[in-house]
């Protein structure tokens, strides 16, 4: 007869993998970071291999402080984060909470067993040209792309080259995921904090590239719903949408304003209001994709109209051939996408990996704001996936995969799921 092998004997990459979060609404920066630690005391078997803090700008004064009274608690090999206007974390009594305009602190703290952890800042002068091979990007980050890494970033909300880094990571590691988003600004003197291990900074993006037996999930929910028929792109110079034909090969093309109006007028009383301040275009992603559903758009903002042409200013570049849809965003609308989103994922989740802990990262113009209740967002991600250690912030910006491909979002809610594959 075969022994069974105990948990210890096991190779590593079939251990389980350990999450918690503990969060703490302390004024007091050591008070907080007291209060987290003891809260984390004996959550994991072992020492965790990464920590991920994130931080309320009311401490704005106090950032340089952080890391080395956590460190000085807590020792964590890998210790990433940064700053928000507002903090997720797993309260007391394992509910999510959702903290904006509070002071707060979340640290979320993971033992993962036979994953290699890498930690890196990189500064907009460190970036590789856009038209260097990948060895150049995968050299910066230093993990090899055969290891198939995934990615958490964290980037200050002024860096101007977050696009040219996210084309960068796709070129190098293009079935690494992703996510993440930009740090929030003090109000008073507009600074934001990213911590990298045991060093502050101000610029730049702080991260950490996690390879091995680990797969992250995302839910990207842009809160918006297609209205109308999807539109193929015929003519458009730069970001300009000059005219637009039907995607089921009709000949016929016309300006986008005027199906604009002509789709206004088909639509209900309600909608006609929300399209005065709410309307956005979604762009498809995948070129042979025959059925388009909700999630297979990028939304992206309308910046203007031109009367005289008929054109439309979209907030991104377009191109002859794609598949493009006009959306509304309001309340209800983005209760409604994640809410689809997480029953598809609930679904298709398969029970023998089931997820170990979840990071969230949310636009600032979501939560109590737009909901007109606190801790929406986190609670319904809580009712699909219950008992899941929750931590994250609100972004000026936030990065998650739309198809094959990673984009800065707005109004958005980013939800990374990590499981072993």
């Amino acid at each position: 007869m075969t022994d069974i092998p105990q948990p210890h004997h096991l190779p590593l990459e079939h251990l389980p993998m350990e999450w918690a979060n503990a969060l703490s609404t302390c004024p007091s920066l050591e008070g907080a970071v007291k209060e987290v630690v003891e809260q984390l005391k004996g959550r994991l078997t072992t020492a965790p291999d990464l920590g991920l803090v994130f931080i309320s700008s009311s401490f704005t004064s106090e950032f340089a402080r952080l890391l080395p009274l956590l460190q000085d608690l807590m020792p964590v090999p890998v210790l990433v984060g940064c700053s928000g206007g507002g903090i997720v974390g797993t309260a007391a009594d394992g509910q999510p909470q959702e903290l904006e305009d509070t002071p707060a602190l979340s640290l979320t703290v993971a033992r993962l067993p036979g994953v290699s952890v890498q930690s890196f800042h990189l500064s907009s002068d460190d970036l590789p040209d856009l038209d260097s091979p990948p060895d150049a990007w995968s050299e910066l980050i230093e993990v090899d792309p055969e290891q198939n890494p995934q990615f958490i970033l964290m980037a200050d909300p002024f860096s101007s080259s977050i696009g040219d880094l996210l084309q960068g990571l796709d070129f190098a590691y293009p079935s690494g995921v992703k996510i993440g988003g930009l740090a929030s600004i003090d109000g008073f003197n507009r600074q934001s904090g990213l911590f990298c291990d045991r060093a502050l900074y101000t610029e730049g993006v702080v991260g950490v590239a996690l390879s091995g037996p680990l797969v992250l999930d995302t839910i990207v929910a842009q809160g918006c719903r297609p209205i109308g028929p999807v539109y193929r792109v015929d003519k458009a110079e730069r970001n300009i949408l000059l005219t637009l034909g039907t995607a089921d090969g009709d000949s016929a093309v016309h300006p986008p304003l005027e199906l604009l109006q002509e789709l206004f007028e088909t639509l209900p009383e309600d909608d006609r209001k929300l399209a005065q301040s709410s309307l956005f275009i979604g762009v498809a992603q995948d070129s042979f994709k025959l059925t388009l559903d909700q999630g297979d758009f990028l939304i992206r903002t309308l910046l203007g109209v031109d009367p005289k042409m008929g054109a439309i200013a979209v907030g991104d570049r377009l191109r002859p051939g794609q598949r493009v849809q006009f959306h509304l965003r309001d309340a209800h609308t983005s209760a409604i996408d994640l809410e689809n989103l997480l029953k598809r994922y609930q679904h298709q989740t398969p029970a023998p990996t089931a997820p170990s802990g979840a990071l969230m990262f949310a636009c600032a113009g979501r939560g109590e704001g737009l909901y007109a209740q606190a801790n929406f967002d986190s609670s319904l991600f809580a009712q699909y996936l219950p008992g899941l250690p929750l931590g994250g912030f609100f972004c000026g910006g936030e990065i998650g995969p739309v198809g094959q491909t990673t984009f800065l979002h707005g109004f958005t809610s980013v939800f990374g799921i990590c499981r072993r594959p």
